[in-house]
């Protein structure tokens, strides 16, 4: 293979180049205001690392053909049943968040499975599953609390090793940007050097060829429906014990700028094309944008226009570098 076409079929070529240009053009606009600063830069990567953790998972469900869009209102569930039973019932921390991982695991599993069964398309499924656990989350909690917010975690968690694990800022940078590099490593190991790997992408380009040819598609869809609502209560649980508090609301939209990160990222909505990097890429670039519109002082509310012309952009680059890609062959 030419090296340029090496270069082209990258997936992640497209969110690569974008990124450079979007640090220089708010490294030219918003320099002097904070952007380049140390701390400018941990802002960015603090909410690139909220995007990324959802990303990177919901970047393997792509490329395996699947959406998941329930993994918003699982944060927001995720982040009620750690915090209820815990302010509430005076549960152990440790035992709620197990509770909470459990529960997001089945749920994973259930769409995966109803996808698998029904053969209805994954965005049907997983829509239902977000007003579901949407409305089972608002629900309960009025039912219980008489109110939609949990906080008072703090005095819970003094002394608790999980605060080491779930926050802090080790290094100078919060644990979640940790987790979020953790994961885009992990995973893109996984999806590149694993046969498990291969399974996704085979999963995602012909379903039924892989089928033929031993690959279990349905394991491996099911499994990646739960690694999308286990990340999703993971960025509960940091959120939970870094704050001390949550509310029925957080996590909503998320499953959207995660989707648009990984497509960002060059991961193709049909499936059978990606990589976790692209995805982990297309986080820093929404982190990027939305920290570097507040230092340039316009108006935030900006950022919805932005990324929706961003994601539009990435699209249309993505499959002019792949068509030529694959002109070159």
């Amino acid at each position: 293979m030419a090296a340029l076409r090496k270069v082209l079929v990258r997936p992640e070529l497209g969110a690569v180049t974008a990124a450079i240009g979007v640090f220089v053009f708010f490294a030219i606009v918003a320099g002097s205001r904070g952007f380049l600063t140390t701390q400018g830069t941990v802002n960015y990567l603090e909410v690139g690392a909220e995007h990324g953790i959802l990303a990177v998972s919901v970047a393997l469900l792509m490329i395996a053909g699947e959406f998941d869009l329930s993994i918003g209102s699982m944060i927001g569930a995720a982040g009620m049943i750690i915090a209820i039973p815990v302010t509430k019932f005076g549960w152990p921390p440790w035992l709620a968040i197990l509770v909470a991982f459990a529960f997001s695991l089945v749920v994973g599993y259930l769409n995966g499975w109803l996808v698998v069964r029904t053969r209805l398309p994954s965005f049907i499924i997983t829509l239902a599953s977000l007003y579901l656990l949407r409305g089972f989350t608002f629900g309960l909690t009025i039912a219980l609390l008489n109110y939609t917010r949990a906080s008072g975690m703090g005095a819970f968690l003094s002394g608790d090793p999980l605060v080491a694990i779930f926050s802090g800022a080790p290094l100078g940078l919060k644990i979640s940007i940790w987790w979020w590099a953790g994961l885009t490593l992990v995973l893109g190991w996984v999806l590149f050097r694993t046969p498990y790997g291969n399974w996704i992408f085979a999963a995602g380009g012909d379903a039924l060829a892989a089928r033929n040819v031993g690959v279990p598609v349905a394991r491996v869809k099911i499994s990646l429906f739960m690694l999308t609502a286990a990340t999703a209560t993971l960025l509960a649980t940091i959120q939970v014990i870094d704050t001390g508090s949550t509310d029925v609301l957080r996590g909503e939209l998320a499953e959207l700028e995660a989707i648009a990160a990984a497509v960002i990222g060059g991961n193709l909505l049909t499936g059978g094309y990606g990589s976790v990097l692209g995805a982990t890429v297309g986080a820093l670039i929404l982190g990027m944008v939305q920290q570097g519109i507040f230092y340039t002082n316009i108006d935030t509310n900006w950022y919805k226009a932005v990324l929706g012309a961003m994601l539009l952009a990435a699209v249309l680059l993505n499959n002019y570098l792949r068509y030529q890609a694959l002109r070159s062959r």
